[in-house]
């Protein structure tokens, strides 16, 4: 793609074109947060807190300005693109109130005597690449902290999110953030190889693919520059046979459908003991078929269109190559006709190990529902995936739950409730679903200098 553009993905309407950055723009992108560094590296953390204060007060007052540009741009529908807004101004206060005390010094008892603290400081300029199925929020998870850190920031968005990715940087720009701090690049595939292997931009952090996570790793680990990793991911979402099923129908709908099946975590294979099965099945197959489908613009709209008609299309190959492998579906399983990038809501049972579906994530509103004898075997299906993102388990016996939750092999459990993010919880997987975690204090670690100044015991009255 040569250009960043905001094609409706409601109407297939291009609205908008951005062209890529130049070569020299691009230097001087990278000089600038280069220059903003060294200044920024020693500001007081009280002056980071506050920048980070006025972000968060700049998203809470242009919420719906910012709501309706994100449905414009990938179609979450507004209700919910609002409520992601809502998300991102929670991060940025959360690192503003709680950053000064994560960078505090910690003391360390010395066998030897004397004195021993670990420092944290920031690392440079650093490279974030991010996607467009939360085009805020994932900016959020990563600029924040960082920038508590005294981190600089580069920011190369999905290339169809120019509108949301200008947004962001003049929220930051009339915030007071000094020139250079975080700044936005209109980038190429190709000028990011060069970003990444700049010596001047110290580590990545990219939230994508697994294809793009792997390329940048391997680019950035020949640079010999620290990435994190969010990738894709298969949730399971267990239902043991003592689980209130009509809740955990409810939760399975916001967990599989939210942002129209568009995120990483959500959950993607619904994994239910037999003993529940018919019940939870019917029940879950109703609400499916009621959910509302439509202009992403219109406040009553649960499922809007996918983000592109590409992305239509790819979900479309991937649920007709299930469907001839002898998958059957319980609802929906095509895309919707007329203009946009809209696909039936969908169910698909009796997909099994042999299957391609088995083993992808079906990025959209797509929901694999298995029948299993008991917890054990919904424990080994659940950790039969190359992912290892999240997971939520659904039981009355909340200690049986947790006794589960212990055998999964994915870096987040929910107990009881789908699973979702907050500002104060670390986010982030294991296996195929990358490394390193966002959001809490584990987010403020990741690009951070944890430098040990050591003092000697004073002997004698010599040091």
């Amino acid at each position: 793609m040569s250009n960043y553009a905001v094609t409706n993905p409601a109407t297939g309407r291009v609205e908008a074109e951005h062209p890529l950055a130049t070569e020299a723009q691009l230097e001087a992108s990278v000089s600038s947060a280069q220059a903003a560094f060294e200044t920024w590296r020693g500001s007081a953390v009280e002056q980071r807190a506050a920048l980070l204060a006025r972000v968060a007060q700049a998203y809470e007052d242009r919420r719906d300005e910012l709501a309706a540009i994100i449905t414009r741009e990938m179609g979450k529908p507004l209700f919910q693109a609002g409520i992601e807004v809502d998300i991102v101004a929670s991060i940025y206060r959360y690192y503003a109130t709680n950053g000064p005390g994560f960078l505090a010094d910690e003391a360390l008892p010395v066998a030897a005597g004397g004195e021993a603290v670990v420092r944290k400081e920031g690392l440079g300029v650093l490279l974030g690449i991010m996607p467009w199925n939360f085009p805020y929020y994932q900016v959020a998870r990563f600029a924040a902290p960082n920038l508590m850190n005294g981190n600089t920031v580069l920011l190369k968005h999905a290339p169809q999110c120019p509108e949301s990715a200008l947004a962001m940087e003049e929220i930051f720009r009339e915030a007071g953030a000094a020139e250079g701090t975080y700044v936005n690049v209109f980038a190429s595939n190709e000028q990011v190889s060069t970003l990444i292997a700049d010596d001047r931009v110290v580590g990545v952090s990219l939230t994508g693919s697994e294809r793009a996570g792997a390329a940048v790793a391997a680019q950035a680990g020949a640079a010999l520059k620290k990435v994190v990793l969010e990738l894709g991911g298969s949730d399971a979402f267990i239902v043991l046979e003592d689980a209130d099923v009509e809740q955990a129908v409810g939760h399975a709908i916001l967990g599989r459908f939210g942002n129209t099946g568009q995120a990483c975590n959500a959950a993607k294979r619904i994994i239910v003991v037999d003993a529940v099965a018919d019940r939870f099945e019917a029940a879950y197959v109703a609400a499916v078929e009621g959910l509302s489908v439509g202009d992403p613009m219109e406040a009553t709209t649960f499922l809007g269109p996918l983000s592109s008609a590409a992305a239509r299309d790819g979900l479309d190959a991937q649920v007709r190559g299930a469907l001839e492998q002898g998958a059957v579906a319980l609802t929906g399983g095509a895309p919707q006709p007329g203009p946009g990038a809209f696909f039936a809501p969908t169910v698909l049972s009796g997909v099994t190990a042999d299957m391609d579906a088995y083993h992808q994530e079906l990025f959209g509103p797509v929901a694999v529902l298995h029948r299993v004898a008991d917890a054990d075997a919904a424990v080994a299906l659940a950790n039969d995936s190359s992912y290892g993102l999240g997971a939520s388990v659904h039981s009355a016996d909340v200690a049986r739950a947790r006794a589960i939750a212990e055998r999964l092999e994915v870096g987040m459990v929910a107990i009881n409730e789908p699973s979702g993010t907050a500002a104060e919880l670390p986010f982030g997987g294991v296996k195929r679903s990358g490394f390193g975690r966002e959001l809490g204090a584990e987010g403020m670690g990741e690009f951070v200098n944890r430098k040990l100044v050591r003092t000697a015991a004073i002997q004698g009255g010599v040091a």
